[in-house]
């Protein structure tokens, strides 16, 4: 990958941009302003979700930008609390009405469990998948996946559906890599996407990260999403500021030495959110 621009290839063969941008609280307080800025800053990935509740706000701010529909890859996700064949379809025509838009680029399932304990997950995985798929083959959704899925949740889907998912979102960042999870999707063609790709404040003030930064001479996060492209997955970074829109992008001019991915990929544990689609979350 040499620049923002650069693609990865699903599974399926559509392209996806290599970084995307984080939507999550992107419009609190501010409304589309933020997702305008960053338009304006070079993103044409916009990750969101119907949780997050702010695709009339992305919406707006397309409008408003002037870039074209067919410039941009538009991703959104299925609440947890909506699994189900009929849930997941009505879901689907609400985000494509708050998006103004007739088709999405990709759309996911955000969580495996409505909650912790759930006895019949697999089942309402199995039928809000065949959802997706028929989605899928209608042509409203390019590529279809997952979100917070680890190797089991996915096994059931393998045996039990018809298409593979193109990819599958993980909380990804130096001091939680899922090894587990990242080697099972991409042993079947499965696209890590890295969500919270800066970990929190533990990660960008560890003591590795910021001797990484002054050494490459760039900044605690712009290590950390190089880390991730280097990884093969691909980082769906947050900003408020256009500048740190844009330092977030700034991450091809440099590459990490395989010593210092071998040391930041067996850090110590730091940074988690303490959400584990299996277990109730973890306060820290």
């Amino acid at each position: 990958m040499k620049s923002i621009r650069d693609c990865y290839e699903l599974n399926n063969g559509v392209k996806i941009p290599c970084v995307g941008f984080g939507t999550y609280l992107a419009t609190d307080g501010c409304g589309a302003e933020g997702i305008k800025k960053a338009l304006e800053a070079g993103y044409r990935y916009l990750d969101t979700a119907a949780f997050y509740e702010n695709e009339e706000e992305i919406a707006k701010a397309i409008a408003q930008s002037g870039v074209k529909r067919e410039e941009l890859f538009l991703a959104s996700k299925v609440w947890k609390t909506n699994l189900g064949y009929e849930n997941v379809k009505r879901e689907f025509e609400k985000s494509l009405e708050r998006l103004k838009t007739d088709y999405l680029d990709l759309y996911l399932i955000h969580w495996p469990l409505p909650e912790a304990g759930c006895a019949d997950w697999k089942q309402l995985d199995i039928d809000s998948w065949k959802a997706l798929e028929e989605l899928y083959m209608e042509g409203k959704v390019r590529a279809i996946g997952l979100s917070n899925f680890l190797p089991h949740h996915i096994e059931n889907l393998l045996q039990n559906t018809e298409i593979r998912p193109a990819v599958d979102q993980l909380e990804f960042h130096p001091g939680h890599t899922q090894e587990i999870a990242v080697d099972y999707c991409k042993k079947h063609d499965i696209l890590v996407q890295a969500w919270s790709p800066l970990g929190r404040r533990r990660v960008l003030e560890h003591s590795l990260i910021l001797e990484l930064a002054e050494k490459y001479h760039v900044s605690a996060a712009q290590i950390c999403i190089r880390y991730a492209l280097q990884r093969e997955t691909l980082p769906i970074p947050k900003a408020s500021s256009y500048g740190r829109m844009k330092e977030n992008q700034d991450v091809f001019g440099f590459e990490i030495s395989t010593e210092d991915m071998y040391r930041i990929g067996s850090m110590q544990p730091a940074g988690w959110s303490g959400e584990h689609p299996d277990f109730e979350q973890v306060r820290i």
